[in-house]
């Protein structure tokens, strides 16, 4: 079934809703999951996005995205200049992510402090997007429900505990997807949920001894 927002797409700055408002959506998600704007970012380009994208705008819009910036901000538009300011220092680059990958795929390799993250992703139309890689854990992030990414030991009651303390804030959770490296060593987790996450809930995991980082990436604009 088509909705009005497949006929209309997304609010944005710039002429394509994939090439501009889903790379734009990407570099978001990005500097949330790292924990904010990098220091450091390498860009690789796969196939529609590297050939086309430059017409389109999708090396600024993906800048923008790792500025924190979301699809309508029309800073988008100088955000190479606004990189500069903020002391992100980035270079794009082709890359093949092989037959099976997506046309607008693309991987971020990022820095922010001692953190070095890579990140595969892909604009999949309308201004919708898949994360669907972080430090080689498969995962499928959409961004359009308020989602935790939590790196944790794999220990026994982990996720329950995790989903325990955000019930016990209220939050409906929408979907749970744990990957790990292998029995009792590290697991990745991606909690989505119906409700905007509160910030003491991240302070009050993040002091857990088995979790190594925990991230909020805020629900995405419409």
């Amino acid at each position: 079934m088509t909705g009005l927002f497949d006929i209309l797409g997304p609010r944005m700055v710039g002429p394509s809703s994939s090439h501009t408002a889903g790379a734009c959506r990407l570099g978001y998600v990005v500097q949330a999951i790292i924990g904010g704007t990098p220091e450091k970012a390498r860009i690789g380009l796969h196939g529609s996005f590297a050939m086309t994208g430059e017409g389109h705008g999708t090396r600024k819009a993906i800048v923008g995205g790792l500025l924190g910036y979301q699809p309508d901000d029309i800073r988008i538009r100088d955000s190479f200049a606004h990189a500069e300011q903020a002391g992100l220092e980035f270079e794009f680059h082709e890359v093949d992510l092989g037959e099976d990958a997506h046309p607008n795929g693309t991987l971020f390799e990022v820095t922010l402090g001692d953190d070095t993250m890579r990140v595969k992703g892909c604009s999949i139309g309308g201004g919708r997007i898949r994360v669907r890689e972080i430090d080689g854990f498969p995962v499928d992030l959409k961004g359009t429900q308020p989602t935790i990414v939590v790196l944790a030991d794999d220990v026994t009651g982990t996720v329950s505990k995790i989903t325990g303390i955000i019930a016990e804030r209220g939050l409906n959770l929408a979907t749970v997807r744990v990957d790990r490296e292998g029995r009792g060593e590290r697991a990745l987790m991606t909690i989505e949920t119906d409700g905007e996450l509160p910030d003491d809930l991240f302070a009050n995991l993040h002091d857990r001894s088995w979790v190594h980082w925990i991230r909020n990436v805020h629900r995405l604009n419409a």
